[in-house]
Protein backbone atom coordinates (compact mmCIF):
# COMPACT_ATOMS: atom_id res chain seq x y z
CA UNK A 1 0.00 0.00 0.00
CA UNK A 2 0.99 3.48 -0.70
CA UNK A 3 1.68 5.73 2.28
CA UNK A 4 -0.51 8.75 2.75
CA UNK A 5 1.22 12.06 3.20
CA UNK A 6 0.15 14.35 5.98
CA UNK A 7 -1.23 17.82 5.46
CA UNK A 8 1.83 19.33 7.14
CA UNK A 9 4.12 17.91 4.49
CA UNK A 10 2.44 20.00 1.79
CA UNK A 11 2.57 23.31 3.63
CA UNK A 12 5.52 25.46 2.79
CA UNK A 13 7.29 26.83 5.78
CA UNK A 14 8.19 30.46 5.66
CA UNK A 15 11.84 31.10 6.23
CA UNK A 16 12.52 33.90 8.64
CA UNK A 17 15.91 35.38 9.22
CA UNK A 18 16.61 37.06 12.50
CA UNK A 19 19.43 39.44 12.95
CA UNK A 20 21.69 38.04 15.62
CA UNK A 21 22.18 40.69 18.23
CA UNK A 22 25.43 40.89 20.07
CA UNK A 23 26.33 42.37 23.40
CA UNK A 24 27.25 46.05 23.28
CA UNK A 25 29.82 45.57 26.04
CA UNK A 26 31.54 42.72 24.20
CA UNK A 27 31.80 44.80 21.02
CA UNK A 28 33.50 47.81 22.55
CA UNK A 29 35.90 46.65 25.24
CA UNK A 30 37.82 49.90 25.12
CA UNK A 31 35.83 52.16 27.43
CA UNK A 32 32.65 50.24 28.30
CA UNK A 33 33.13 49.38 31.95
CA UNK A 34 30.04 48.66 34.02
CA UNK A 35 30.28 50.74 37.18
CA UNK A 36 27.57 51.66 39.67
CA UNK A 37 28.68 55.32 39.57
CA UNK A 38 27.87 55.68 35.85
CA UNK A 39 24.22 56.69 36.26
CA UNK A 40 23.58 57.62 32.62
CA UNK A 41 24.59 54.16 31.45
CA UNK A 42 22.53 52.38 34.10
CA UNK A 43 19.38 54.41 33.39
CA UNK A 44 19.42 53.17 29.78
CA UNK A 45 18.81 49.66 31.09
CA UNK A 46 15.90 50.63 33.35
CA UNK A 47 12.39 51.53 32.22
CA UNK A 48 10.25 54.39 33.53
CA UNK A 49 8.92 52.33 36.43
CA UNK A 50 12.48 51.65 37.56
CA UNK A 51 12.50 47.99 36.52
CA UNK A 52 15.59 46.41 34.99
CA UNK A 53 15.18 45.43 31.34
CA UNK A 54 15.59 41.73 30.47
CA UNK A 55 18.46 40.26 28.47
CA UNK A 56 16.36 39.67 25.36
CA UNK A 57 15.57 43.40 25.19
CA UNK A 58 19.05 44.68 26.03
CA UNK A 59 20.84 42.17 23.79
CA UNK A 60 23.48 41.63 26.45
CA UNK A 61 25.35 38.43 27.08
CA UNK A 62 24.89 36.58 30.37
CA UNK A 63 28.17 37.78 31.82
CA UNK A 64 27.52 41.47 31.22
CA UNK A 65 23.83 41.27 32.17
CA UNK A 66 24.80 39.94 35.60
CA UNK A 67 27.38 42.70 36.08
CA UNK A 68 24.81 45.26 34.96
CA UNK A 69 22.17 43.99 37.39
CA UNK A 70 24.68 44.06 40.23
CA UNK A 71 25.67 47.63 39.37
CA UNK A 72 22.01 48.75 39.22
CA UNK A 73 21.31 47.18 42.62
CA UNK A 74 24.39 48.83 44.13
CA UNK A 75 23.42 52.22 42.65
CA UNK A 76 19.93 51.85 44.12
CA UNK A 77 21.39 50.98 47.52
CA UNK A 78 23.68 54.04 47.37
CA UNK A 79 20.64 56.18 46.38
CA UNK A 80 22.09 57.19 43.01
CA UNK A 81 19.04 55.92 41.11
CA UNK A 82 15.54 55.41 42.55
CA UNK A 83 13.95 52.05 43.28
CA UNK A 84 10.62 53.18 41.81
CA UNK A 85 9.68 55.47 38.86
CA UNK A 86 11.95 58.19 37.57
Amino acid sequence: MREMKKKDDFKKKKQTFRKTASCRFCKDTKNKVIDFKDIQLLQKFCNQQGKMSPMRRNNNCVKHQRKLEGAIKMARFMALIPYAGM
